[in-house]
């Protein structure tokens, strides 16, 4: 269970400011807090970046590969953006992501085809909107599955996003639990043991205060671990989070249990 940072966002504004500016000291801060923490890789959401958006995310890229070997998750709208940053990277890389939204197969499977990378596919229907089932996200992930063949995409590149629900959502609870569902069966249907990801965050959206966010994701992630997802993207500064992840893994490697986990940066900076 891989664990990517969801914590570089632009629209942070210590972070927004940076990229305007081209500063990169706030970055390295935030990306060394993130390593520090436990982050396995990084995940830049740069959103659109509607103005200068190749100079930005070469800017963004360079400045998280200089603070940490990690691999880099792109996580922006913007084709343009997302070249540069492929173009950028020199570490292991994966595109967030694609769909069965035409404009987005035109444009991102080349990249990923160009670029030999991993790409994160979202199970959502050609207009965009999420299906409301576990049949109707299965149904997406066949029909993205193909898609991926024909442009040459190898299934050992491809990691399947099934789209955590806000439980906000008027169907949100049962939505998730399709997830669930979904992340458990998905190798099976496709025929090969599919990497799987889940925006843990996504799940709190709405919330009214930090603590019932905290109090549902640390409800959710042992879901998610039992399903077998293979990443989720959280946010790696709440130590209370990190700390289940630790549980979760140690419940779940199928190794010699201990009442310690491994060796985690939790343990050595003493948090």
């Amino acid at each position: 269970m891989i664990i990517v940072a969801d914590n570089l966002r632009i629209t942070l504004p210590a972070i927004g400011r940076a990229v305007d500016q081209l500063d990169p000291g706030p970055i390295r801060q935030l990306v060394d807090a993130c390593r520090d923490a436990g982050a396995q890789a990084i995940d830049i959401n740069s959103g659109p970046l509607s103005r200068r958006p190749e100079e930005k995310m070469n800017f963004l890229v360079h400045t998280v590969q200089e603070s940490a070997d990690l691999p880099i998750v792109l996580d922006t709208a913007n084709p343009r953006a997302m070249a540069a940053g492929l173009a950028a990277c020199t570490q292991k890389s994966m595109i967030n992501g694609v769909s069965l939204e035409p404009e987005k197969l035109k444009r991102i499977l080349p990249l990923a085809r160009q670029h030999d990378c991993d790409v994160i596919g979202y199970l959502l229907r050609p207009d965009g909107q999420v299906p409301v089932d576990a049949s109707g996200r299965m149904e997406a992930a066949v029909a993205l599955f193909n898609e991926m063949q024909t442009a040459g995409i190898s299934p050992g590149k491809i990691i399947i996003d099934p789209v955590v629900a806000p439980l906000a959502w008027q169907d949100g609870n049962r939505q998730n639990m399709a997830v669930l569902e979904v992340i458990r069966t998905l190798p099976d249907l496709l025929g090969f043991p599919v990497r799987t990801i889940a925006g843990l965050s996504n799940l709190t959206t709405g919330a009214p205060d930090p603590d019932t966010r905290r109090r549902y994701q640390l409800a959710f992630l042992p879901m998610l671990a039992a399903a077998g997802a293979s990443m989720i993207l959280l946010n790696v500064m709440d130590m209370e989070i990190m700390r289940e992840v630790e549980s979760c893994r140690n419940i779940i490697d199928g190794g010699i249990f201990t009442w310690e986990p491994p060796y985690s940066p939790l343990h050595a900076t003493g948090r």
